[in-house]
């Protein structure tokens, strides 16, 4: 390794932990300053209260890496311009490119360690936090939906609606039962005021059965009680409730297609998905951002510089909610929603870069 590169990286180091500690720690007083009042009208142990908010460090670290990468770049290079750092290395050849090529080497560097903690850590961290939030805060019961509606199942040559279902009582509401033979062809339908589960069958009550003939013609009957025996158990009526940043790639890809599978719109996991390898990246874009910043005018004090960058990050961010938003929606395919921003900002960087004053 030369030796300007083994500077550039050692002095972006001594400068990254810091800032990366200090947004963390502005993070952690902003969202503890918000979260509090919901854990003392919940009645919760300060050690449950403490216990949520080291689970949500691991997440909190990825989420600060990018605005941390960004100043620490800005920091760095606007303080080797203002000590002629810059100049020195200028009169001896060396081009922005030569200077900034350790930085932009080390946000990728960032970027792929950034990618691995979003697929290890940060999945298992986020969701013992999110748990402590529903059960502790929200008096929730085990992180699962109650009284879901509209619910559409897709078994073997069968298809279910529930009006609502309630995991407590593990009772539905208004179920609709249509099973077809193999050439998908109606030959059952059942509908009934309400179904509970009960020594491993589920009991019917005020319903009808409609059963096709062999002349194609459907006959009709009343019941009051009726037991339908169907593999189908409780649990597999209840979604879990699961936010993307407690899954890992391909687990949240399976829970997606699962989701598209079982008839439910599963958009927004599709965008997040495509998220999960987008957002890693804005490290290496916030570094090629931050070279130009940092280095575009002489007169431009490292304040000012860092003020611009933070400007600039937090643009960033809006643009990702504006897509992510756009792409929830159904306006933007999920691959576009989530590197929109990436790009956009992308073709800013190498702009200013190649502009930047030579």
């Amino acid at each position: 390794m030369r030796v300007l590169t083994r500077y550039v990286v050692r002095e972006f180091f001594k400068l990254f932990f810091i800032c990366q500690m200090v947004f963390i720690a502005i993070y952690l007083m902003i969202d503890f300053a918000s979260g509090v009042d919901d854990f003392i009208k919940a009645g919760a142990p300060r050690g449950v209260m403490a216990a949520y908010f080291l689970y949500k460090l691991p997440a909190i670290g990825v989420q600060m890496l990018p605005v941390a990468t960004l100043t620490t770049v800005i920091i760095m290079l606007g303080l080797m311009k203002r000590n002629n750092e810059i100049t020195a290395l200028r009169a001896c050849g060396a081009t922005v490119w030569k200077i900034s090529h350790p930085v932009i080497l080390t946000a990728f560097f960032l970027s792929i360690a950034m990618f691995l903690l979003s697929e290890t850590v940060v999945p298992y961290t986020s969701s013992h936090a999110n748990g402590i939030w529903r059960v502790e805060v929200k008096k929730e019961k085990g992180g699962r939906f109650h009284g879901q509606r509209h619910i559409w199942y897709k078994g073997d040559n069968c298809i279910y609606w529930i009006r609502q279902f309630d995991n407590q009582t593990q009772t539905m509401i208004d179920p609709a039962f249509y099973f077809f033979d193999d050439t998908f062809h109606l030959i059952r339908r059942i509908d009934a005021r309400s179904g509970t589960w009960r020594d491993g069958v589920w009991e019917l009550r005020g319903g009808i059965i409609q059963d096709r003939d062999k002349d194609g013609s459907y006959a009709l009957r009343r019941f009051e009680r009726f037991e339908l025996k169907i593999p189908e158990r409780p649990k597999d009526f209840v979604r879990q409730e699961i936010e993307p940043e407690e899954m890992g790639y391909q687990q949240l890809k399976r829970f997606a297609e699962r989701l598209r599978t079982e008839g439910y719109d599963a958009t927004r996991y599709f965008v997040d998905l495509h998220i999960k390898i987008a957002f890693p990246f804005v490290i290496l874009i916030m570094a090629l951002i931050g070279v130009p910043v940092a280095l575009w005018k002489k007169e431009m004090g490292p304040p000012v510089a860092v003020s611009i960058g933070i400007a600039l990050c937090f643009l960033y961010l809006l643009v990702l909610g504006l897509s992510r938003t756009l792409g929830f929606a159904g306006i933007l395919p999920p691959i576009l929603s989530a590197w929109l921003a990436n790009s956009l900002f992308l073709f800013l960087g190498l702009y200013l870069l190649m502009h930047v004053n030579r």
